[in-house]
């Protein structure tokens, strides 16, 4: 791995990560939290709640404990046969924050068991370019190393670099999102699935995959959407729902570990919590627009001098278009 200084790379340690140093920013990055025992400045909580908390949803620990399994089903296998994952869900339903999350456990894990060496990279995450073609995608992949490559370079020479270094720092999970943008039914993003399958099988670690509605997107059809449907299962990250007991009791625990996470003067605890049933009908149960309005709604309370989120707080916010203008299920009359 080449650990060049001058090369361009993000500060912002909430950014995502598209460099092994972000990753590792990234990794090392603790969770949200206020010094001390507080009081805080308004500017202080105004960053807290900008970022807030992350919480563990039933998907999130099903993908863990699916891809536990896998990585220990793959230790012995050979380049064809070992098994990858796959995260498929709606808009704003937390697939990327599900795969980061992942990864950033799985690093720490790794790290705790080696003692951190600098020479490991236990973890690759990448996004797939817009338009990628295949030597786009392992260009990223170089990128992401800070490897030396030029655009003189060819696919084969880019590959073989990149193969080599990934096996050289001892990779086991190579994490790639957004694989929805990839068109198979196209000549380059034929070959770019083609450029993964080829990777999948020199590089001994398992991959995980993350997108939009992969069931019905062209990477599963065809003969390439047979061969990956062959190797890879699906967890499903549907937006969380709220009709049986068990789902409204998770969803209501989301709740609770938002309401206890808030830091304004005259929040009391319960306060957000008892809207549960609201908040879920605003959102529809996505995850990525009720994060958006629990932390607005905290920054405009911050902002106004009320210091606590009320429905009506709540009503004047406006969410994303996806979230606004979702099917509504129907009130029952009384």
């Amino acid at each position: 791995m080449v650990t060049a200084a001058d090369r361009e790379t993000n500060d912002d340690p909430y950014a995502s990560p598209s460099t092994w140093r972000e990753w590792t920013r990234f990794v090392d990055t603790e969770p949200p939290c206020l010094p001390g025992t507080g009081p805080w400045s308004a500017e202080e909580r105004l960053d807290y709640h900008s970022r807030f908390v992350i919480l563990s949803t039933p998907t999130m620990a099903k993908v863990s404990l699916t891809l536990r399994r896998l990585m220990i089903l793959n230790r012995r296998h050979n380049g064809t046969a070992r098994r990858g994952l796959l995260i498929s869900g709606p808009p704003t339903t937390g697939k990327t924050t599900t795969l980061q999350q992942l990864g950033r456990s799985f690093h720490l894990a790794d790290r705790a068991r080696r003692g951190a060496p600098d020479d490991h990279m236990p973890v690759v995450f990448l996004s797939v370019p817009p338009a990628a073609t295949a030597k786009m995608l392992v260009s990223e992949l170089a990128r992401f190393l800070d490897l030396p490559i030029t655009t003189s370079m060819n696919q084969a020479h880019i590959t073989d670099i990149v193969c080599a270094t990934l096996n050289e720092l001892g990779t086991r999970l190579v994490l790639i999102d957004d694989v929805h943008l990839l068109n198979t039914r196209t000549r380059n993003g034929a070959e770019t699935s083609d450029q993964m399958k080829h990777l999948s099988e020199r590089i001994p670690a398992t991959f995980v995959y993350a997108g939009v509605a992969l069931d019905s997107s062209p990477l599963l059809t065809g003969v390439r959407g047979a061969q990956i449907a062959g190797r890879f299962k699906t967890v499903r990250n549907p937006p969380l729902g709220h009709g049986s007991p068990a789902q409204r009791a998770s969803w209501e625990g989301l709740i609770q570990g938002m309401d206890e996470a808030l830091r304004l003067d005259a929040h009391r605890t319960g306060g957000l919590a008892r809207h549960a049933p609201y908040l879920h009908l605003r959102t529809g149960g996505r995850i990525g627009s009720l994060s958006a309005l629990v932390r607005e709604a905290a920054i405009a309370a911050i902002l106004d001098g009320s210091e606590k989120i009320t429905k009506a707080l709540l009503d004047d916010i406006e969410l994303d278009e996806l979230a606004e203008h979702a099917p509504r299920p129907a009130r029952r009359r009384r």
